[in-house]
């Protein structure tokens, strides 16, 4: 394999962003230098008045695959990873069917993947009432965590843990050192909250934010930091949408558990007034909220209480939101494409987010906590050479025709961007450039912890 020079932009990571270029060889990361440093390479790539950043490791995507292809699939979904400047990404256990419960759905699912993938990919095990033998066969198979809920996940062959389950599952993986990520909602008042709505006849897309206010969120993760207090699991809330969660997250990792969280660009960006303008099609869950909690979770974020952002990326056949009734509509939204633009626009343009906050935010961080760090998320020597390279003054539009997905339904069309990818390099490789995939399926690479 030649090697590669990145030339001419600003390297931005975790301290600085500085001038510099990266010279890469067999698909690491080899040296860091500095501007006229006379240094030559087979081949050099451009990124004069750019930025180069390290690929975004998505930490958080459902791409369905084996058992729900027809709603993404891998090969569209890491497409439109790509456009995004995504070079890793962590799929979920569901809603792959089967779910990833055990060793035999991993290898089943592992092979489904072999030849789909135009980034590299981690996978996360999950964890029911039924499963939790399993826990310790799946990391030994190399898996980045287990994720459980604890209430309804939509899906009949994923239940959720109650307290009794919950404790049970944080006492194994506590032993067998295993990352739990849980969805957190508590299951009593939001399936309370629900049936009380249909019974009256209820079913905008308001009510379904309504029977799940911030409070159900708030008390499922004291619930479970109290939980894994006891047990010393190492615990990470997903898609958390409220500062006040997030708050209390950070309060336990400061008073020494190993806990973290992360939130999504769609709990930053969107607010109940996109929910009721996008209807059906903006059901997610934890609902999108109000715009004063939209407000402070970027207070939250700000502050640093928030480790990082995920995608969350849950797309379905567009029939599946295609309703009147909210409660009868598909929950969840498409997201992988435009997590980093939205953080560049939202974020740095907009609150003065510094850059090295998005790359710690976007990248670092999420590969330290899933133990892929420093070969992902970093431009270290000796990381791979995952790279977005980045307009950050492009101002654009995101249009249907634009969205990589199998779906061209994302929640963000129509929105006014600030900051655009030009190209993704994945392992020093050109995944995609000039608005098109440069690489065959199959080209990415699963990672394994």
């Amino acid at each position: 394999m030649s090697n590669l020079l990145i030339a001419g932009g600003t390297l931005v990571d975790e301290r600085t962003p500085k001038r510099a270029d990266v010279l890469v060889d067999n698909g690491r990361v080899v040296a860091i230098l500095p501007p006229e440093h006379g240094q030559s390479a087979d081949a050099t790539l451009d990124a004069s008045g750019l930025h180069v950043l390290p690929g975004v490791v998505d930490a958080h995507v459902h791409f369905n695959e084996p058992g729900r292809t027809d709603w993404e699939g891998f090969l569209s979904g890491s497409r439109a990873a790509a456009a995004g400047g995504t070079t890793t990404v962590c799929d979920m256990p569901l809603n792959s069917h089967p779910p990833t419960l055990d060793a035999g759905a991993l290898a089943l699912k592992r092979s489904a993947l072999a030849e789909r993938s135009l980034v590299d990919y981690a996978l996360w095990g999950g964890v029911v009432p039924e499963s939790i033998d399993h826990v310790d066969e799946l990391r030994r198979e190399g898996v980045v965590g287990v994720k459980a809920f604890l209430c309804d996940s939509g899906l009949a062959e994923y239940p959720f843990l109650d307290d009794f389950g919950l404790l049970e599952a944080m006492r194994r993986c506590a032993a067998d050192g295993v990352l739990l990520a849980l969805h957190a909602e508590d299951a009593a008042a939001t399936h309370r909250l629900a049936d009380e709505a249909r019974a009256a006849g209820r079913r905008a897309p308001l009510d379904w934010a309504r029977a799940r206010p911030p409070a159900t969120e708030i008390v499922a993760v004291e619930r479970a930091l109290q939980m894994a207090a006891e047990t010393g699991a190492r615990t990470h809330f997903v898609h958390i949408s409220t500062a006040a969660a997030a708050r209390r997250i950070a309060a336990a990792r400061s008073a020494g558990q190993d806990v973290t969280v992360e939130t999504c660009p769609h709990y930053l960006l969107l607010d109940e007034s996109d929910l009721e303008r996008l209807g059906t099609f903006g059901k997610c869950a934890p609902p999108l909220r109000a715009r004063s909690e939209v407000e402070e979770l970027w207070q939250a974020l700000l502050d640093g209480a928030i480790d990082y952002v995920a995608s969350d990326h849950s797309p379905c056949p567009p029939s599946m939101k295609q309703t009147d009734d909210i409660w009868a509509a598909w929950g969840g939204l498409g997201g992988v494409q435009s997590l980093l633009s939205a953080l560049l626009t939202e974020g740095v343009h907009k609150r003065g987010l510094p850059l090295c906050d998005v790359v710690r935010l976007t990248s670092a961080a999420p590969a330290r906590r899933l133990g892929l760090f420093p070969r992902k998320g970093s431009l270290e020597v000796g990381s791979d050479a995952d790279i977005a390279v980045v307009d950050l003054d492009a101002a654009w539009t995101l249009r249907p025709d634009h969205l990589q997905t199998r779906w061209p339904v994302n929640p963000f069309v129509g929105r006014d961007f600030k900051g655009a990818i030009v190209s993704t390099l994945v392992r020093g490789t050109v995944v995609w450039r000039d608005a098109s995939v440069q690489v065959q399926p199959g080209f990415g690479q699963l990672v394994t912890v």
